[in-house]
């Protein structure tokens, strides 16, 4: 299976101050990767490394034949990246709909999947098609983060970035985008690198994990062989989950 993305020797930061060191992994095309550490090990850093977002000091990062660490920010998402950032940056002052069809993009030349469009998000996320006309300020945190997904997906990129999508949201919202992400990536086939604090959800539904600790990556390997592995999980992240 061909690599969609592959890292090579990235060092990254804020400005001067450099978070990851010499990160290198890759990941398949269809395949979603978990992206484990503790807090403060440079998993958002990395993230948004991908997306354009930070200071990138050394190294490569390759999305299938593009350069992508040559392209500015504004022009990655026309190469293939879809990011939902913790923050969602949602637009609060646009409808639900209006969200959606402000950015949706159809899919690219030579790419055989459906293509995602507004009216398949509402028929993923029904919350949503219910919540159609009403502004980002009116919906719950679930119902923006289901929002902030769906504005990734009608992109339509070939690589998704989620930065720990479930954070805060009450449980029953949690299966409802775990069902959702499950979804997206293991029937649609759609790449994915997946940042959680919740490992053992995210590890069921991904096929490779990394684990950084201090900006490098000190394990990487399938996700149901340390899912299989709660000692070496706790010993990784500091707390069995």
């Amino acid at each position: 299976m061909a690599d969609l993305l592959k890292v090579e020797g990235l060092s990254a930061g804020y400005g001067e101050a450099v978070v990851l060191h010499g990160v290198s992994l890759s990941l398949a095309e269809g395949q979603t990767l978990a992206l484990l550490g503790r807090n403060g090990t440079g998993k958002t850093t990395l993230i948004n490394t991908l997306a354009g977002a930070t200071r990138q000091h050394a190294g490569g990062i390759s999305l299938g034949s593009i350069a992508l660490h040559k392209l500015p920010s504004h022009e990655r998402a026309a190469a293939g990246i879809g990011w939902v950032p913790q923050e969602r940056n949602i637009f609060k002052s646009l409808t639900v709909d209006e969200n959606l069809t402000a950015v949706a993009r159809p899919a690219r030349a030579g790419r055989s999947a459906r293509q995602w469009t507004p009216e398949r998000v509402y028929e993923m996320f029904p919350r949503l098609a219910e919540r159609k006309t009403n502004l980002g300020t009116q919906l719950s945190g679930g119902e923006q983060q289901m929002l902030a997904v769906g504005r990734a997906l009608v992109l339509n990129p070939t690589l998704l970035l989620l930065d720990e999508p479930l954070e805060g949201l009450a449980p029953i919202i949690v299966q409802e985008l775990l069902r959702a992400i499950r979804r997206i990536t293991r029937e649609e086939g759609l790449s994915a690198i997946i940042v959680e604090q919740h490992p053992q959800a995210i590890l069921a539904i991904s096929d490779t994990a990394a684990v950084l600790d201090r900006g490098t990556v000190v394990h990487s390997g399938t996700a149901a062989g340390l899912r299989e592995q709660p000692e070496l999980l706790d010993r990784l992240l500091g707390v069995a989950r």
